[in-house]
């Protein structure tokens, strides 16, 4: 198997089951135009995160990693129509511009909230505020903080709520416990500390796809 297998599937599945979007679309053209990353989920793991928060019935939702903002819509649209809310943290002032206008193209600029800073800082304002519980946490930031987003999203949760963490394979690397990548070590640990928690049961998913090798944690707040 190959990169161009891993595309060509990834590109039949999104016509076929995602469909043309023209709101993602210009959010990804926007993103592209202001000169950010191309590192946003693909078009199947979005919905894939929308479909998730969505069974899991979400009102409160929190994402740790804004970017341009194209996650941030697909989890918006998991919001029941006229309820809830989304709020997302970003720590580049450009990115967040940016989601911000993505956010408020889609229709969502009263739901989702942008909000500018560095995530441990933010997630402490949100702890002061009472912003919580939320249903259901994405994490899609530095790796080397995955364990201190997933400590936040603990104490920012409910019982019964919904954690997902994105690129913990990280091509497969991540099995290297020798590995001098801090993102891998970051994952690692993230990894032993989800193992030792027993207020979660979680696994992990590895995927292919347009984003190349590399997977999702899912755990479920059970106490």
């Amino acid at each position: 198997m190959s990169q161009e297998t891993w595309d060509a599937v990834d590109d039949y599945l999104a016509a076929t089951l995602v469909k043309a979007d023209a709101v993602l679309e210009q959010a990804l053209a926007a993103s592209q135009a202001a000169g950010l990353p191309a590192i946003s989920v693909s078009p199947p793991q979005g919905k894939f995160l929308h479909l998730l928060a969505r069974v899991q019935g979400a009102r409160n939702i929190l994402e740790i990693g804004t970017l341009g903002g194209y996650s941030a819509i697909w989890l918006a649209r998991a919001l029941p129509p006229g309820a809830g809310r989304l709020v997302t943290l970003e720590v580049e002032p450009k990115h967040a511009e940016v989601a911000r206008a993505n956010l408020a193209r889609a229709g969502f600029a009263h739901v989702a909230q942008v909000r500018l800073g560095r995530a441990v800082d933010s997630l402490a304002e949100l702890e002061r505020e009472g912003a919580g519980p939320f249903d259901f946490v994405f994490i899609d930031a530095d790796k080397p903080s995955n364990p201190d987003y997933f400590a936040w999203a603990l104490k920012l949760t409910r019982r019964g709520a919904v954690i997902v963490v994105d690129n913990v394979v990280r091509g497969g690397e991540v099995a290297d416990a020798s590995s001098t990548n801090a993102a891998v070590q970051g994952v690692r640990r993230l990894n032993a500390m989800i193992a030792a928690e027993p207020r979660v049961s979680a696994t992990a998913i590895q995927t292919v796809g347009v984003k190349g090798y590399d997977g999702f944690a899912v755990a479920l707040v059970v106490s």
